[in-house]
């Protein structure tokens, strides 16, 4: 990414503020830029990047403003995209409303924020809780501000401050994979993945390094099978993001859904569903949810159920079947019967599948464990890292021969 000068303007192309970071286009070419759009909006074809000779205007729209970031080189588009968000919402965050009249009123806080988000084209500092350390909206206090740059500025981890201190030094990791499935109509399995996430919630004092350990040697010596990545996050932002790798084995579907629809002369339908925990019998999966398509002309829905409960959702043309507590290993049944007061052609109506919600607390697919969290901290204290493990469904469908 690399941008040449970043325009506001308002809606007649009149120029409120701008700042030039690098000077290799000219000033005057914003001038062209409202007259392209308008062009474009005659024409009906709006588009997100125009063109003069060979400048590129790059630009959103926002309330009564436009935004425009210019430059003659192959930028790369969505981070260009990305800054101008970004600069409207740290305008926000500062103005509570970004208008013509809160850029015009804040001009001086505005320039100074522009010239710390981006240096020489780049982006820079684009965190608002760490501009708001050095750039205030309060004249008096913006000079006694300069005189010391926040060590988040300066520090290989900026998104943290000093001086941070908890009562008590904790850590909560979760493990968690959800699984992906795609099951055809003759019950065979046409894909299966695992998308692995670790998340970290930290109460750590001080500016501590985590190394977490995982089993993933282990597991790739047993399955031999191709690795996938697991993200490693923190909501907090007190730990740095790594990427670590485990691989799982072929994931075999944990919820097995077999249906039976039988339709009466277009005068009624009934679906028999059963579905089947095929997960080790210690672990529970909780609050299961089958959602069975159903006609769009479908009424007088009937049921019956072995365990939980079902009811119809019309507005999206599903019975859903509601299991709170659905252990390993066992078989459950689902009748359902519906009215067909009208002869409806299915090819129009298409065949959605089977979908299935599930969560299953302590349990993972994989099998990946964290082996150890180790907190290094040089004033030495010491920390109870806390660790969950949670398997749920992602994209987890079963079609069905409607």
């Amino acid at each position: 990414m690399s941008v040449s000068a970043v325009f506001v303007l308002d809606l007649k192309g009149k120029v409120l503020i701008c700042r030039n970071y690098k000077g290799d286009v000219d000033m005057a070419e914003i001038d062209h830029f409202l007259p392209l759009l308008m062009t474009e909006e005659e024409e009906g074809v709006t588009c997100p990047i125009m063109m003069h000779g060979n400048v590129h205007f790059l630009w959103i729209k926002h309330t009564n403003l436009y935004l425009v970031a210019t430059t003659n080189k192959n930028s790369n588009a969505s981070l260009v995209y990305a800054f101008l968000y970004k600069l409207v919402e740290v305008f926000t965050e500062y103005f509570t409303e970004l208008e013509e009249e809160s850029i015009q009123d804040n001009f001086v806080v505005v320039y100074e924020l522009l010239d710390e988000l981006m240096d020489f084209g780049f982006p820079q500092t684009t965190d608002s809780k760490i501009l708001q350390e050095y750039i205030t909206q309060e004249g008096a206090k913006l000079e006694v501000a300069k005189t010391k740059v926040p060590t988040t500025v300066t520090n290989a981890v900026s998104w943290r401050s000093e001086g941070i201190k908890y009562k008590k030094n904790e850590v909560f990791i979760d493990v968690i994979e959800s699984i992906n499935l795609l099951v055809n109509a003759n019950g065979s399995v046409m894909s299966s993945d695992i998308v692995g996430t670790v998340k970290l919630k930290t109460m750590l004092s001080g500016m501590p390094e985590l190394r977490l350990g995982l089993n993933d040697r282990a597991l790739f010596a047993l399955t031999g099978r191709m690795c996938t990545f697991v993200s490693i996050s923190t909501d907090t932002f007190h730990v740095s993001e790594e990427l670590t790798r485990f691989c799982p084995p072929q994931v075999k579907p944990l919820i097995w859904i077999e249906s039976v629809i039988e339709k009466f002369s277009h005068s009624r339908v009934e679906i028999m569903v059963k579905a089947k925990g095929q997960f080790k019998k210690q672990s529970v999966a909780n609050n299961v949810e089958v959602r069975v398509p159903v006609p769009s002309d479908a009424d007088s829905p009937k049921f019956k159920t072995s365990t939980g409960h079902a009811k119809y959702v019309p507005e999206k043309n599903l019975a859903v079947w509601t299991i709170k507590s659905f252990p390993g290993g066992k078989e459950f049944l689902m009748r359902a019967s519906f009215g067909l007061p009208s002869v409806e052609n299915d090819e129009m109506e298409g065949k959605p599948p089977i979908t299935v919600n599930f969560e299953i607390p302590y349990f993972t697919v994989s099998g990946i464990q964290v082996r150890y969290m180790k907190i290094i901290e040089k004033s030495g204290y010491q920390a109870l890292p806390w660790v969950r493990y949670i398997t749920q469904s992602g994209d987890y469908q079963l079609r069905s021969n409607f």
